[in-house]
């Protein structure tokens, strides 16, 4: 034979290149699908937070008074309370029974994470408190606060009402 014959049982059988090559690409063709199953299975379980989020937060988002209002009941008893015996309570009573009632209004804000702001004689906050005023004076150094017109409040060290106050400055010359 010469270099361009061929023996015919030769050519039915694959060159051990090609047979390398073949099993190289079932392999990858392998890897591929298992893959694109497993991309799958991340796009579906993505999906699914997705969804359990969403109704998580929508639940947060109904129901998320939920603490404040319990807490906020027996305010509500308390005042009902007062106004049915109004009539027949003397004001000493009265007073007594409004100061149960802040009590109990002050505990449900302070258990539902909302703090009192009340700067007197602290130095003024822009951040935390409106000045509504400046007043000269020389009993308190300047930039203090020296009454609070309104108290401010924070839910959870947020901002949810800056404290109205008037602050001190020095007296005219």
């Amino acid at each position: 034979m010469n270099g361009t014959d061929h023996d015919p049982a030769e050519l039915d059988e694959p060159a051990p290149v090609e047979a390398d090559l073949a099993q190289r690409v079932k392999e990858a063709e392998a890897r591929a699908e298992e893959s694109r199953g497993a991309h799958l299975r991340a796009v579906a379980d993505l999906e699914n937070y997705r969804k359990r989020v969403a109704r998580e937060v929508d639940n947060a988002r109904q129901f998320g008074a939920e603490r404040l209002a319990g807490g906020l009941l027996p305010v509500l008893d308390s005042l009902e309370l007062g106004l049915a015996n109004a009539g027949r309570a003397d004001a000493a009573t009265l007073a007594e029974g409004q100061k149960a009632t802040l009590k109990l209004l002050v505990k449900a804000l302070e258990e539902a994470g909302i703090a009192e702001i009340d700067p007197c004689g602290q130095a003024f906050d822009p951040a935390l408190h409106e000045a509504m005023a400046m007043q000269p004076t020389n009993d308190q150094p300047p930039d203090t606060v020296m009454t609070v017109a309104q108290k401010g409040y924070s839910l959870n060290g947020r901002l949810l009402r800056p404290a109205r106050v008037i602050v001190a400055r020095a007296p005219d010359a």
